[in-house]
């Protein structure tokens, strides 16, 4: 939460999955989002981990997800605003995957015009904490708040975002899955990889076997990141050694790398993309 000496507090949910401490180190607040597992909902990180979630998914157990309320949102900007903020920087996932962005809109129409200003990131996880990073840091930099929305915005659109799965079953699932459908019905055999277009999951190449798809995503990565300077992420669910596999050949072949971050994606996410993914986030500075 923004301290009283600050003017403007930068707000965020729970799927930019920000490294740790990051969000109290610039006094970010996250709202979280709901994750229910058969007859039980709990708070996105918080009451249900992305272990549940794998778990739950491997065993065919429903798994769903809920956007926070718009009065949640509302709580949040008045306890900020009571706390000494002047404006709100609220950051979130893209708005063609979830209705967050929306509810975020909605709260802030209950503060004076400008007051609350709402960023739709266009993706989510690290390519939505770069985001909230970047206005962050503009705030704490004493940034107005048009300042801080516009770091936000141009962070988003330097922004790429990759990923792979074994299978696209739990995006189809969970309706997230867009033009992606098409790769549906393709041989087992052949291991999608896919990004994110204006804010949606799209295909983007079919390989053959899971090592080529890393090794493309790799590629992939190393491309968009050119001679830098450049900070990545990189996500995976329930595959932590081939995380640091992608880990380590970014290291060796990312020439202007910055910052590095490595993690598991939360439950809400994990919910939609399944067990074994592995993404990665590169962002232009």
């Amino acid at each position: 939460m923004a301290s009283s000496a600050a003017r403007v507090a930068v707000v965020t949910d729970s799927t930019a999955y920000l490294p740790p401490g990051v969000a109290d180190e610039y006094d970010v607040s996250v709202v979280p989002l709901r994750v229910t597992i058969g007859a039980r909902t709990g708070t996105d990180g918080i009451e249900v981990s992305s272990a549940e979630v794998t778990r739950a998914l491997r065993e065919r157990v429903a798994v769903a997800t809920s956007r926070p309320s718009p009065a949640e949102f509302a709580s949040v900007y008045r306890k900020a605003l009571d706390g000494g903020a002047s404006h709100i920087v609220s950051v979130h996932l893209s708005a063609a995957l979830s209705g967050t962005w929306e509810s975020a809109v909605l709260a802030a129409q209950d503060f004076d015009y400008g007051v609350v200003r709402v960023v739709d990131s266009r993706s989510t996880a690290m390519a939505l904490g770069f985001a909230v990073l970047a206005a962050a840091r503009a705030a704490r930099d004493g940034a107005s708040a048009s300042a801080a929305q516009d770091a936000a915005v141009s962070t988003v659109d330097s922004t790429r975002t990759f990923f792979y799965v074994d299978t696209l079953e739990y995006l189809r699932r969970g309706g997230r899955i867009g033009t992606a459908a098409a790769l549906l019905g393709t041989s087992l055999s052949v291991k999608p990889l896919l990004h994110v277009l204006d804010g949606q999951i799209v295909p983007l190449e079919k390989v053959r076997t899971s090592a080529k798809a890393i090794a493309r995503l790799v590629a992939l990565t190393v491309a968009a990141a050119g001679m830098g300077p450049v900070d990545v992420a990189v996500h995976h669910l329930a595959a932590p050694e081939r995380a640091a596999e992608v880990a380590d050949r970014l290291r060796a072949e990312v020439p202007g790398l910055g910052e590095l971050h490595t993690s598991e994606v939360g439950a809400v996410i994990g919910a939609h993309i399944g067990p074994g993914v592995l993404g990665t986030v590169v962002v232009r500075r």
